[in-house]
């Protein structure tokens, strides 16, 4: 049976990766940190623009540089900076765990982004009516407003939410740029019925703030440190001077 990574090597999985490639290549240059992880879609190199230091693939089904199960992540806590899931949580079992554990190894301020199929699309509709299994239509489609309510009751705060892909879910790549205008009408017209949406969060912890150095207040500290003579000090020097 097809998998997912190899239905995206096709015309319809090629379209839909440069749809979403050009989004995370405008979030991601603005992330900064030490460790970022893509778990899922391993063929293709989402975190190219980060600027990340150190960046991580991990799958379960097919080759990368790390084996593990999405729900079950072998990370201590508060280990990235950066997470991407591309139609992760389409595969999943348990989608909401996978969330949880992104959430556990995330850390304060992490970012999450996400990118999943709409089901209240024609990539939905092709998905319900269709009797094909293959690639991504074996998967369970989570609706935006569900995968935002998960977000949100993790801890989550929302910072951006889009969709994108408005063309026909069509194989034929002649059909595909032939149909390119959707593109343009679908964001106009029709912005709620994207193929593909893409959210972008935030971790969150009650109770714990991120203290940055503040070079600049760093100097008046040390002068405010310094010993100044007070008014008490001044009548006791004045009335010793008087004695002499």
């Amino acid at each position: 049976m097809e998998t997912f990574d190899e239905w995206l090597d096709t015309p319809l999985g090629h379209y839909v990766v440069a749809r979403e490639q050009a989004i995370y290549d405008r979030v991601l240059p603005d992330l900064f940190g030490f460790y970022a992880l893509q778990m899922g879609a391993a063929t293709v190199p989402l975190l190219q623009t980060s600027r990340v230091t150190h960046k991580f693939t991990l799958a379960w089904d097919t080759t990368a540089l790390l084996l593990a199960e999405p729900d079950q992540l072998p990370f201590a806590e508060n280990q990235f900076d950066v997470i991407v899931l591309p139609h992760t949580l389409e595969f999943q079992a348990l989608p909401h765990e996978v969330l949880r554990e992104a959430f556990r190894v995330l850390r304060p301020e992490g970012r999450l982004l996400i990118s999943g199929f709409n089901p209240y699309s024609l990539f939905g509709v092709k998905r319900y009516f269709g009797r094909d299994r293959r690639g991504p239509w074996g998967g369970e489609f989570i609706s935006l407003s569900r995968a935002k309510d998960w977000l949100t009751l993790l801890g989550f705060d929302l910072v951006d939410a889009q969709l994108d892909c408005f063309n026909l879910p069509a194989q034929n790549e002649k059909t595909l740029q032939r149909l390119a205008g959707l593109e343009r009408a679908g964001d106009s017209w029709w912005p709620f019925a994207g193929g593909v949406y893409f959210l972008h969060a935030v971790k969150r912890v009650a109770g714990v703030r991120l203290i940055k150095p503040d070079w600049a207040r760093a100097g008046r500290r040390k002068r405010a440190a310094a010993a100044v003579p007070t008014r008490a000090h001044k009548e006791l020097n004045l009335t010793q001077n008087d004695k002499k």
